[in-house]
């Protein structure tokens, strides 16, 4: 996969979580996951790189928390747009 992009999970209307996939090799697959603070964690693949964040507070969480777990992380941030998803829920 070459684009990250955010996928939201909704229950009775309302986001559940979400998941924003970040670049990887085709069949990486999650092998290890860190705490990104409240409502975030990190997935890494075998050789360490971050492969996708969750959101498991999607309703707590902002764009400015996820961008500062993404810095941390040498990940480029998220452009408004790119929220826009969660922000419309």
């Amino acid at each position: 996969m070459k684009q990250r992009y955010l996928e939201v999970t909704y229950r009775k209307g309302k986001p559940l979580a979400a998941y924003l996939y970040l670049p990887r090799e085709v069949g990486a697959t999650s092998a290890r996951t860190e705490d990104g603070g409240p409502g975030l964690r990190v997935d890494y693949d075998a050789n360490g790189k971050p492969i996708g964040l969750e959101i498991t507070a999607p309703s707590a969480v902002t764009i400015a928390d996820v961008n500062a777990v993404l810095a941390r992380i040498g990940v480029p941030e998220l452009a408004a747009e790119d929220w826009a998803p969660l922000r419309a829920a």
